[in-house]
């Protein structure tokens, strides 16, 4: 048995959401490539890359590890590079996306040649958080302006466009693209390609997957370019689960359950946009606060209901824990960094990583 804490990748559970993608590419044209932003676990890439088109990256770092581990199409963008990783960013690349008009004048010389993109930010999203609205007021992310667009689109072969954010309403992004083509027609025209971004939440139970894949067809063929979606949560929603112990329960006021894992440490978007954590099972007679060990008072994976009271030595399994996850795991307090393990389609499980103290240690050299 595998000693908790861990993350447990399941490809059983992987594959669902792989088989939407490679059936939506079929029958729309459009290639996807994952957001390693989201999930960058790459002991199952391998697996990813039989129905995936590649990766996309945030980073240099990001770019690196798209193109060493994930087989297909590396594609680059980043908010701002630096003069010190511009030429490593195009090595590792096919294609490379600037944040602004700015960066790609800046990068232009040494970027001839490259496929090069710009992104750009349609003044719309879906995003209910302000914290991860692209289109927030004096938002940072693309540029906004056709006219100023049009200046340099001799430049670029294609633009990325990202504004859903965990949009699983179809008639919405059908709506915002329709907005997108009024505002920016004449230049998606012009271009090569265009990347659709992620946030399209398409491997939901019961979206409409034939009707987006006729909308991102019908996209292609009226502006002739290559579309690409960017999935980060549609690829990996529901496919790993946080493994932790209950270590010791107390009651004040409330059942209080002490784990060993960390919200802070292990699921930090659940601190940041405080929603509580997924547990199974969740139904029965007992409730129980499940709390992190961290020293943070608010560190809380939410209240849930159990058959029996629990206790020390309790195995909990918390669900969905694949996305922006283990790409923020961090340190603090030096709470031991859980494992990750994969579970294979035949039902064996292996640890593919395992981190100590000497992990614990380098970080903070």
């Amino acid at each position: 048995m595998i000693p908790t804490p861990y993350y447990l990748i399941d490809k059983s559970r992987l594959l669902p959401n792989m088989e939407k993608i490679a059936w939506l590419r079929e029958a729309s044209g459009a290639k996807s490539l994952l957001a390693l932003k989201c999930f960058a676990s790459w002991s199952v890439f391998d697996f990813m890359s039989q129905y995936m088109d590649g990766t996309t990256s945030s980073s240099l770092y990001e770019v690196k590890l798209g193109r060493e581990k994930f087989p297909g199409e590396t594609h680059a963008y980043s908010v701002a590079y630096g003069d010190d990783e511009i030429a490593e960013v195009l090595t590792s690349s096919d294609k490379v996306i600037f944040n602004t008009i700015g960066q790609l004048q800046r990068f232009e010389a040494v970027s001839r040649g490259h496929k090069r993109g710009v992104r750009v930010n349609p003044g719309v999203s879906t995003s209910g958080f302000d914290l991860a609205d692209p289109a927030r007021p004096f938002s940072r992310l693309g540029e906004h302006d056709p006219e100023r667009i049009a200046e340099v689109a001799g430049l670029i072969s294609g633009f990325m466009f990202h504004n859903n954010c965990e949009n699983d309403d179809f008639d919405r992004f059908d709506a915002m693209l329709g907005l997108i083509e009024q505002r920016f027609g004449f230049l998606i025209r012009q271009m090569e390609w265009i990347s659709l971004g992620g946030g399209i939440h398409f491997t939901g139970e019961g979206y409409p997957l034939q009707r987006l894949a006729d909308r991102l067809k019908r996209f292609a063929e009226q502006n002739d370019v290559q579309v690409y979606l960017e999935p980060g949560e549609a690829a990996i929603t529901n496919a790993a689960t946080l493994e932790v112990s209950v270590l010791d329960t107390l009651f004040n006021g409330k059942n209080l359950a002490i784990v060993d894992a960390s919200t802070e440490a292990h699921m930090l978007d659940l601190l940041i946009y405080r929603q509580p954590a997924k547990m199974l099972p969740d139904a029965g007679p007992h409730e129980w606060m499940v709390c992190g060990k961290s020293c943070l008072a608010g560190d809380i994976f939410g209240e849930f209901r159990f058959p029996d009271p629990l206790k020390p030595g309790d195995r909990l399994s918390i669900q969905d824990a694949a996305g922006y996850t283990m790409v923020k795991k961090n340190w603090f307090n030096g709470v031991k960094m859980p494992a990750i393990a994969v579970r294979e389609l035949d039902g064996s499980v292996r640890v593919a990583r395992s981190f100590g103290y000497e992990d614990f240690a380098a970080a903070l050299g």
